[in-house]
């Protein structure tokens, strides 16, 4: 597995989508925390970095399978899979492996956010008036959320030979598993059982600073479970 890890790591950093990809995120959340006018902080006078864990998430939609897309489609479509397959790797080694290669890279985007996290507290009045209890479940809730979204991108990319549909697979099932549940929610007689079983309501629970083991068992549960799906197409070897 860390053989897998190291291999895909490296060749994300060797690559310029990941580049690209990162400073797209950072440009893009730079801008609507700081610059654009509904958005900035310094225009609506609050310090808080709602506009990140807002908007985060939406981002992450097209982000997430922009890195993902070709984990599993650029190897098989070359041939590279079968090999690597081959070599005294379990499918778990190489599905586990790719995940984590997919989600280190998302945090090392995300990580220069604290930035503006610092920014934020230093021009606080008083200086550091802000709720750092919620800025930090927050934190933990993106990165659950980017888990399950990584998690999700691998799956999409182990369904096809083809990039572009990888992408626009994962970036649509991402969006329904996001906001689906809410939408539909509005339909339905149990509203709140069906708000529960989307990503959504437990986001929110965690950006509000208190970290409920129940959250957090959701996000890792829904991302073994995508997991296990893509191990087993892998394990299909039926391409």
């Amino acid at each position: 597995m860390i053989q897998v890890f190291a291999k895909e790591f490296n060749s994300f950093l060797n690559s310029l989508i990941a580049y690209m990809v990162i400073g797209v995120f950072l440009t893009g959340i730079g801008l609507l925390m700081w610059v654009f006018p509904d958005t900035a902080v310094l225009d609506y006078g609050f310090a808080d970095m709602d506009t990140l864990f807002s908007m985060g998430p939406y981002v992450f939609i097209f982000l997430i399978p922009a890195i993902t897309m070709k984990s599993f489609a650029e190897e098989k479509k070359l041939g590279t899979l079968e090999l690597l397959l081959t070599k005294p790797l379990s499918d778990w080694d190489v599905v586990f492996g790719k995940f984590l290669a997919a989600f280190a890279l998302v945090l090392l985007a995300l990580a220069p956010t604290c930035i503006y996290y610092v920014s934020i507290y230093k021009l606080g009045n008083p200086q550091g008036n802000i709720d750092s209890a919620g800025v930090w479940g927050s934190y933990i809730g993106l990165s659950l959320l980017a888990m399950v979204f990584c998690a999700i991108g691998l799956l999409a990319s182990s369904l096809t030979t083809n990039q572009i549909v990888s992408f626009i697979l994962a970036a649509f099932l991402c969006f329904l598993i996001y906001t689906g549940f809410d939408s539909l929610a509005t339909f339905g007689n149990n509203a709140l059982l069906i708000k529960q079983l989307g990503i959504l309501y437990h986001y929110d629970s965690l950006s509000k600073g208190l970290i409920d083991s129940r959250d957090v068992i959701y996000f890792i549960s829904v991302t073994a479970f995508v997991l296990v799906i893509t191990k087993t197409v892998i394990g299909s070897r039926q391409w």
